[in-house]
Formats: C-alpha cells, sequence, structure tokens
C-alpha cells in the first residue's frame, strides 16, 4: 500500500450514497437520508440513505434471483472472482482507510490494517471453497448413502462500526464462498466505507448476489424476521444480539452473533511487570478508543506484582494520543459518537465516585484541533472491586480496571461471575498454571502470554451471551450452507 494524507479525503468518498441493490443504486423507498459524521471534527460529511423495510423486501427479491444463479457457479470459479475481489481491496486499502477514519474515528494507520485483514480473509475463503465436503456411509453392496453440503440461500450481516470496511470486505467472503447471496447493512454510524466497496467491486458478481443496505434499526429487524432471508448474523452488543434473536425466531432461521465481552487479563506472581503493563495497554485497543468486543478490560493481578505493574503504565500507555483519526500520525483516535463518547464518560465519572483511583487519564480532550470531536484520553482505574460499574458493565471505551488478587480460587470466580465470556489473556512462565487457567476461565478465545491478536484460520467467538457461533475459520464457511442427505438404492426397484 502506498500512503496517502488527509488531503485526499473528498476524493476517496464514495460516489453513490444511496442503496445498492441488483447491480444497480437505487434511492431508499422512503426518501429519508441521513447525515453520517466524522468523530473527529464532530461535522458531517455525507448524506446517506436511510434504508426501511420496503427496501429490505426489494432487497432480499433482488438477492433471491441472484442467488439462483450463484449457487451454480462451480466453486473454483467463485474463488477465481473472489481473489479479484481481494485484489481489488488491496489495491484501495489505503483510501478504504481514509474513509473509515474520517467516518468512524479510529486512526488511519489502524485502519490500513483492517483492510489487509479484509482481503486476507478473503483469500483464506476463497482457498476453502473445496473443503465444504459430506460424507458416505456404509449401507450395503446395494446401496449409497452420501451426505452433500449446500449454500442456505440469502444471508444478511448486520455489522458493528468499530471495524467498518474490515467487517463489510472480510465478513462477506465466507457466505459468498460457500455460494450464498450476501446483504450487507452496514453500521448506522459509518456506512461510507461499504458503499465505496459496492463500487469498486460492481460487475464483478451476478446481479443480487452482493447488496448494501444503509439503516438504521428498522432496516436491521426486517432483515432480521424476513421470511425471505435464510440466515442472520451481528456484531454488535448483547442487547442487540438478544432482539436479532427474537427476530429470527419467527422464521427459525439460524443467527451467527458475536456480541460484548468483559474480557480478563489475568497476570500471575511469575510474570515480568513491566511486560504485563504492555500486554494490559497492547489489549485494551486503547488505539480504537477501547471500541473493541475483544479487549481485555479487566486486568487481574496478582499482590507480589500489582505495585510494580502499576509502575510501569504510564510508560506502556505514552504511545497513545489521542489526535484528529486522518492524520497518519495518530495513534489514538475519537469515539464514534457524542452519545457514546457521553456514555463512557459517565463510567469514568462512576468509578470516581465508586472509589477506583485514576492512575493515568480520566479526562476528556476539549481543546484545539480536538474540540468539536469526541475525545478520551486512555484511562485505567485501580482500586477497583467486582461490584462497581466499570467491573461489570462493558464500556467498550479506553478504560481499564484493575483488580488486585491473592487467591486463584477467588479471582477465577470473579473473571467468571459475569454473563459474559468472548477473550481472556493469562500471563505466566509456568505451563501447568497457564493450561489449567486455560481450561477453568470461561471464555472462547482463550491468549498465553500473548494479547489483542486474531489468527487467520483460528475460530474467534464467544461463549455465554458473547455469543452464537465461530467466525475466521472454516466452521464459519461450513456455517454457511446445511447438510443434505441422499440416499440411493442401487438394485433397481
Amino acid at each position: 500500500m502506498t500512503g496517502i494524507t488527509r488531503l485526499d479525503l473528498e476524493n476517496v468518498l464514495p460516489k453513490h450514497r444511496d442503496i445498492y441493490l441488483g447491480g444497480l443504486w437505487q434511492a431508499p423507498v422512503s426518501g429519508r437520508y441521513v447525515d453520517t459524521l466524522n468523530p473527529g471534527t464532530g461535522e458531517p460529511l455525507a448524506s446517506v440513505a436511510d434504508g426501511g423495510r420496503e427496501d429490505v423486501d426489494a432487497a432480499v427479491k433482488m438477492a433471491r434471483l441472484g442467488f439462483l444463479e450463484w449457487r451454480d457457479v462451480v466453486p473454483l470459479e467463485r474463488a477465481r472472482i473472489l481473489k479479484e475481489i481481494a485484489t481489488i481491496l488491496r489495491r484501495h486499502g489505503d483510501e478504504l482507510a481514509m474513509i473509515d477514519a474520517a467516518n468512524c474515528g479510529n486512526p488511519y494507520t489502524e485502519m490500513r490494517g483492517d483492510a489487509a485483514i479484509a482481503a486476507a480473509q478473503m483469500d483464506l475463503f476463497a482457498g476453502l471453497v473445496t473443503e465444504m465436503k459430506g460424507d458416505t456411509i456404509p449401507m450395503g453392496p446395494d446401496r449409497l448413502n452420501l451426505s452433500v453440503r449446500e449454500p442456505l440461500g440469502v444471508v444478511a450481516r448486520i455489522l458493528a462500526f468499530n471495524h467498518p470496511f474490515m467487517f463489510c470486505g472480510g465478513k462477506m467472503a465466507a457466505p459468498l464462498a460457500a455460494g450464498n447471496a450476501v446483504i450487507i447493512k452496514p453500521p448506522v454510524q459509518a456506512p461510507l466505507s461499504a458503499l465505496r466497496l459496492a463500487e469498486l467491486v460492481d460487475g464483478l458478481l451476478p446481479q443480487g448476489v452482493f447488496s448494501v443496505l444503509p439503516g438504521g434499526t428498522e432496516a436491521g429487524a426486517a432483515l432480521a424476521e424476513h421470511p425471505g432471508v435464510d440466515k442472520v448474523t451481528l456484531i454488535g452488543s448483547v442487547e442487540a444480539g438478544r432482539a436479532v434473536m427474537r427476530a429470527a425466531a419467527n422464521t427459525v432461521k439460524p443467527v451467527l452473533l458475536e456480541l460484548g465481552g468483559k474480557n480478563a487479563l489475568i497476570a500471575y506472581p511469575d510474570s515480568k511487570p513491566k511486560r504485563i503493563a504492555e500486554a494490559m495497554v497492547t489489549g485494551m485497543n486503547f488505539g480504537w478508543c477501547g471500541q473493541s468486543c475483544g479487549s481485555t478490560s479487566r486486568a487481574f493481578l496478582h499482590d507480589d506484582i500489582h505495585d510494580a505493574v502499576i509502575e510501569h503504565l504510564d510508560e506502556a500507555v505514552a504511545r497513545y494520543r489521542p489526535g484528529l483519526p486522518t492524520d497518519p500520525d495518530t495513534t489514538m483516535g475519537a469515539l464514534v459518537s457524542k452519545t457514546h463518547f457521553d456514555r463512557v464518560m459517565s463510567f469514568i465519572q462512576s468509578a470516581k465516585s465508586e472509589g477506583a483511583q485514576v492512575v493515568t487519564g480520566g479526562q476528556a480532550f476539549t481543546e484545539g484541533a480536538m474540540a468539536k470531536g469526541y475525545f478520551i484520553a486512555p484511562t485505567i482505574f485501580s482500586g477497583v472491586t467486582p461490584d462497581m460499574r466499570i467491573a461489570r458493565e462493558e464500556i467498550f471505551g479506553p478504560v481499564l480496571a484493575i483488580q488486585r488478587w491473592s487467591d486463584e480460587t477467588d479471582m477465577l470466580a470473579q473473571v467468571n461471575g459475569l454473563n459474559v465470556g468472548l477473550t481472556c489473556a493469562i500471563w505466566t512462565r509456568d505451563l501447568a498454571i497457564a493450561h489449567r487457567a486455560a481450561k477453568r476461565v470461561e471464555a472462547g478465545f482463550v491468549w498465553i502470554n500473548e494479547v489483542g491478536r486474531h489468527f487467520l484460520g483460528a475460530p474467534f467467538g464467544g461463549v455465554k451471551q458473547s455469543g452464537i457461533g465461530r467466525e475466521e475459520g472454516i466452521g464459519e464457511l461450513i456455517s454457511f450452507t446445511h447438510e443434505k442427505n441422499i440416499h440411493v438404492n442401487l438394485s433397481g426397484q
């Protein structure tokens, strides 16, 4: 990827701001358009279509027609087209990163990585198309029994605002590879990169196979409950996941949900304090202002190293300082909206009032170039107890809560004491302790002496109310198929 400057923003925004369906750009039936903002400046970027139920009906109708053609495209040809899309994503990665930086508030440099990940996921699933295999079951000389995998039909994917393009470009890959048509509902806060993607891939897929339908709650609910949608997926909050499940239940359609987390980083006494401080800061995803469902926002530090770790936190967090997201030098962006900014600040105030101690941060930035944006300093609290709000509720902001522990059983009970379980990071040089803890923590994705990273092909997802299903590996591909059994009598009638 080549470099790009903030001055190029106007030139890379999508020219189309309507609904992309059936290979065409359509105005919303209602005629409604809403402004989408730049969280770094608080100013509008563009006016985008606000799709509703009637637009969902049209998109599903076109998607079903497209599916009938796409399902019969041989798998290796589907793979060839997906690889061509991956090449386009890499070629335009810089401009897509700039769009996301301006529209969702995350730093441009981080968004460049998102674009690369989306392309890698496209390549991954293109390479897995021949792995959608069935089985044969022995039935004797005159019988043949086999199972085959077939695409579901129309898949709706409802996306979150923290990785707009990565989710759009990456999450369309598995259902398309399996032979489904896909309707993307981009995040209402940041729809522009998905619209730009539609411009870039226009004409590569049969009409109706790929649609982008910007809209809010009405559009999401309509997709989840629509009888013509065969599966609905969501990346979002636990509350949103419950709503999608309720809507999908009316037609008994399967769901794939990646929901929130209140994830733990556990540091055992043999850990190196400086390394733990660095891991805590990295695991919080401060570059994204903590707006990541996998962020390890609860740090459990053993008594023996607690104070020493805290001494290193200022140094570890120094590399994150809020700035305009489109500036290539910015290492920490803005929160996505004023509403979310106010919510995060309320958590910071409640932590202070409940007696937690500020280690670093705790304030907003409201002067200079950041005066109109939604910027909060990376914030770390110590002295946190299990009953405090910041220890129990997902903040989805740059706030890390430190809890002290001495008894492993009590500590693990606190780690597992919530109704969510997405990720967990365990730090120790003792292999037996590491494996024992990994088995006991209630989480779907566990790091040992690592934090924050995803690995191409490794299944990602949560337990309890952090979600249903797994993504980023072959299991995601298989989940967009159904298994059909075929029994053949070879002996004649």
